[in-house]
C-alpha cells in the first residue's frame, strides 16, 4: 500500500546564489514544484510516496526524475514529453519571502494526458494529493479531474493545496473557479491566509473559514500564516499553534514542507476519516510548523526537506 500519491507539476526552481564577478545575479538549479516537494517531504520522513506527472526529454527533466527517485519517491507514474521541462526563477526579498517568474508557455508539466495515468498508483494509496497548477491548461486539467474521480470512486482520501500562482493563470477568475471546483473532492485542504482571502473575500481568518466550510464539507482544513504559525479546523474544533522563530534564508517550499509534515502525522495517527481530538490537531500543527521552519533555513525546496531524525533534532533544539 502506498501512503500518498501526488499528481501535478515538477519543475526546476532557479534559486538566487549571489552575484558573479561581473555583478550579474547567479542562480542554482534546484528541483521543485509543490506536489513533488510534498512527496519528497513524505519520503524523507519514511512514508511510501509516488508521483504522477510529466517532464521534458531534456537534461532538466532527467534531473527531476532522478532526484525524486534518489529521494525515495516512486516515479512509475512519470512520463517524458517533447515539450521543454518547466522552469521557475525564484526572487527572494530581504525577509526570505519569494516571488516567481515562470517559463511555461507551454511547459512539460502541462502535457500529462488522462491516457498517461497509472490509475492503480492512486487506487492503491491511502491519500491522493493534488494542487491547482495542473488545472491551468489542457490536457493536464482533464488528467487531474479523471484522477480525482478515480480516487473518489475508490475511497481514497484526497488532499488539496490550491497553491495560488497568479502568473500561471490566464485570469484570476479562472483560478478561483477551478480551485473551488476541486473543494467538493477534498478531505484535507491547506490554504495560506492569502489564498483563503482570495477564495472567500474575507480578510479575517475565522470569517473566511466559516464562509468556505458553509459552502463545502472539508473534514480537515489547515490555514498557514507564514512565520506566525498555523490553524486547523476539524470536527467543529479550531486550533492555532504559533510558529517558532528561525533565521529564514529562503521560504521556497515551506508551505509544502508544512503539508508534508501534517500528512505524515495524519497517517501516523491513523485519523483519516475519524474525529480528531484537539490534542492531536495541536500535534499535527506543531510538526507541520517545525517542517516549514526547518525548510526556511536552507536554500531550495526539495534539497531542504529533512529526514525524520533531522526534524526531531530541530524540534528538540527549539523546545524550551
Amino acid at each position: 500500500m502506498i501512503d500518498v500519491t501526488a499528481l501535478g507539476e515538477i519543475l526546476v526552481d532557479f534559486t538566487p546564489h549571489g552575484v558573479n564577478e561581473e555583478g550579474n545575479p547567479s542562480f542554482v538549479a534546484n528541483p521543485g514544484g509543490a506536489p513533488g516537494n510534498v512527496m519528497v517531504g513524505l519520503a524523507r520522513l519514511g512514508k511510501q510516496a509516488s508521483f504522477i506527472g510529466s517532464v521534458g526529454r531534456d537534461k532538466f527533466g532527467y534531473m527531476l526524475k532522478e532526484t525524486l527517485k534518489n529521494k525515495g519517491v516512486n516515479v512509475e507514474g512519470m512520463v517524458e514529453v517533447s515539450i521543454p521541462t518547466t522552469l521557475a526563477f525564484v526572487h527572494i526579498a530581504e525577509q526570505g519571502e519569494r516571488s516567481f517568474s515562470f517559463y511555461r508557455k507551454p511547459g512539460a508539466d502541462m502535457m500529462l494526458t488522462k491516457d498517461d495515468l497509472k490509475l492503480d498508483l492512486i487506487s492503491n494509496s491511502r491519500i491522493f494529493h493534488v494542487g491547482s497548477i495542473s488545472l491551468t491548461d489542457e490536457p493536464v486539467r482533464e488528467a487531474t479531474l479523471t484522477a480525482l474521480q478515480h480516487a473518489k470512486d475508490h475511497g481514497v482520501a484526497i488532499s488539496f493545496d490550491p497553491n495560488l500562482r497568479p502568473a500561471l493563470w490566464d485570469n484570476l477568475h479562472d483560478a478561483k473557479k477551478w480551485m473551488l471546483e476541486i473543494m467538493p473532492f477534498a478531505d484535507i485542504v491547506k490554504l495560506s491566509d492569502e489564498e483563503l482571502e482570495f477564495l472567500t473575500g474575507e480578510v479575517d481568518i475565522q470569517n473566511g473559514v466559516e464562509r468556505l466550510t458553509n459552502q463545502f464539507d472539508i473534514p480537515i482544513l489547515f490555514v498557514t500564516v507564514g512565520s506566525k504559525g498555523s490553524y486547523c479546523f476539524a470536527n467543529g474544533k479550531s486550533v492555532m499553534v504559533p510558529g517558532k522563530t528561525v533565521y529564514a534564508i529562503d521560504t521556497t517550499g515551506c508551505g509544502d514542507a508544512f503539508f508534508a509534515g501534517a500528512l505524515y502525522q495524519i497517517l501516523e495517527m491513523n485519523v483519516l476519516g475519524k474525529e480528531v481530538s484537539t490534542e492531536k490537531l495541536k500535534n499535527i500543527l506543531e510538526f507541520g510548523n517545525a517542517m516549514g521552519g526547518y525548510v526556511a533555513t536552507i536554500k531550495g525546496a526539495i534539497p531542504a526537506m529533512p529526514t525524520l531524525e533531522q526534524i526531531q533534532g530541530f524540534i528538540k533544539s527549539k523546545s524550551i
